[in-house]
């Protein structure tokens, strides 16, 4: 789906451009510009996220929909260009794809974080529980509501 593509690729280079000017400025980049380049990329009759289950921002919890996804795509290898797809009735189509810790990702989300980056993310994130992971591991899903009569391919 193309808008997940976008919120993926986006979301990526603000991330790398951030931690470039260090682990912090990165935690920042996610809390700031996640929901802002998803609120850019939905439509009328798009919405899209990320979400976990185990989540740093308690707003991106996930709809009950996505649960038995999260629960499917945990522990397995990652697969590249793995989605699912999930009837919503009159909701529309759900649609998730799996976002797998990267080496990058691990400096705010491994399982080795520095004390000092720790105490920040605590700062902004006191009931954090987005850290512990291993490169590979499912970190969660990016995801997408169509509705009814709009086009899932946009």
């Amino acid at each position: 789906m193309r808008a997940v593509a976008e919120l993926r690729a986006e979301l990526g280079g603000a991330l790398r451009a951030a931690l470039a000017e260090g682990p912090v400025a990165a935690v920042e980049a996610c809390r700031l510009e996640a929901p802002r380049i998803a609120a850019r990329l939905a439509r009328p009759g798009l919405r899209l996220g990320r979400t976990s289950h185990r989540l740093r921002n308690p707003a991106n919890a996930p709809e009950p929909w996505m649960l038995p996804l999260l629960d499917e795509l945990r522990g397995r290898a990652p697969e590249p260009g793995a989605f699912r797809t999930v009837d919503l009735g009159e909701r529309g189509t759900g649609y998730v794809e799996p976002i797998h810790l990267q080496p990058p990702c691990a400096t705010c989300h491994g399982s080795r974080v520095d004390p000092e980056l720790l105490a920040a993310i605590r700062e902004r994130y006191p009931e954090d529980r987005a850290t512990g992971f291993e490169v590979g591991e499912l970190r969660g899903l990016f995801w997408a509501v169509v509705a009814p009569g709009s086009s899932p391919a946009d």
